[in-house]
């Protein structure tokens, strides 16, 4: 699908833009299941400054989507309509570890990154960071959490710009975590973190990070193009093991197949449209529906225009 190119009217509203915006711009290569159509626009802010001067500009009837590393995320096929707005870089991307054990980390950063700045830097507490393949974005969105650890026992405060371009910082308590959500306003992309971590033995932390790593490679089909852990748990339920109850594992509908391995996860084996892993995803829910009683909740995000 092509979309209309609405750059020039973009550009023109906000002259002093010092990002890049590229039109009908392919996005499936930032996700990991290598799947979707384009943005309509895509946005790559040069920094904080200039996503807000972005936003306070941009016409508010012109859709926004942020997209993050792409891992826990189905791009449709026919593209995402309006404004993709991407985060990477320095500006966006740096983590610095404090002297009093605390690491702010900007919203880019990958989850593996932070938790490896806070080990060399001896601190404890962010370990469960290594477990996650995502970024500090969508760990304060979701409130990410693996291996007996969350985003939310670590946050101090979140930072971030609103659809208007204001910049606005919630607390903890503020951004409303609860499992797999949070409860801060849907307009607002975070750009910066700051976690609070307690001392720790630098050889001790490195060392619960590698048996994380042998945990996942154990269990999870991580050398797979996947989108990760694909169904939210169900109170007092295991997504997997309902998943397996209805017979779904290494279920397979075009290219696109519940992995044999670990089946809350959906895998691509190569050519894949983004449909087929989502038909695939609602078959899942329909057999666990029909075997179990049980309404599984999407995890992975989707975004885009079907069909």
């Amino acid at each position: 699908m092509t979309f209309p190119d609405i750059v020039p009217q973009i550009a023109a509203q906000a002259p002093a833009l010092r990002g890049k915006l590229s039109a009908d711009a392919p996005l499936a290569p930032f996700t990991w299941f290598r799947v979707g159509g384009p943005a309509q626009v895509l946005f790559q802010p040069a920094d904080e400054e200039d996503l807000a001067y972005f936003l306070a500009r941009l016409p508010a009837e012109i859709r926004v989507t942020l997209i993050g590393l792409g891992s826990n995320l189905i791009v449709r096929d026919r593209g995402v309509a309006g404004i993709v707005i991407r985060l990477g870089g320095r500006a966006f991307g740096a983590i610095e570890a404090m002297p009093d054990y605390r690491v702010v980390a900007g919203t880019a950063a990958p989850d593996v990154k932070v938790a490896r700045a806070a080990a060399e830097a001896g601190v404890a507490g962010l370990e469960f960071y290594r477990g996650i393949p995502g970024s500090i974005g969508g760990a304060l969105r979701m409130n990410a959490g693996a291996h007996g650890g969350e985003t939310r026992e670590a946050l101090v405060e979140a930072r971030g710009v609103d659809r208007a371009g204001a910049v606005r910082i919630f607390s903890a308590q503020e951004m409303g975590f609860s499992y797999r959500h949070s409860r801060a306003p849907a307009d607002v992309i975070f750009t910066q973190a700051v976690f609070q971590g307690r001392s720790g033995d630098r050889g001790e932390i490195l060392a619960e990070m590698d048996r994380i790593t042998a945990a996942r490679e154990a269990s999870q089909p991580i050398r797979e193009k996947t989108g990760g852990s694909t169904f939210k748990n169900p109170p007092g339920e295991k997504a997997w093991m309902l998943i397996d109850k209805a017979g779904c594992r290494g279920l397979v509908l075009g290219d696109a197949q519940v992995s044999p391995m670990h089946c809350n996860f959906l895998i691509n084996r190569g050519a894949a449209t983004a449909a087929q892993i989502e038909a695939l995803g609602e078959e899942v829910r329909r057999r666990v529906r029909e075997t179990s009683g049980i309404e599984l909740e999407w995890e992975i995000k989707r975004v885009g225009e079907a069909g």
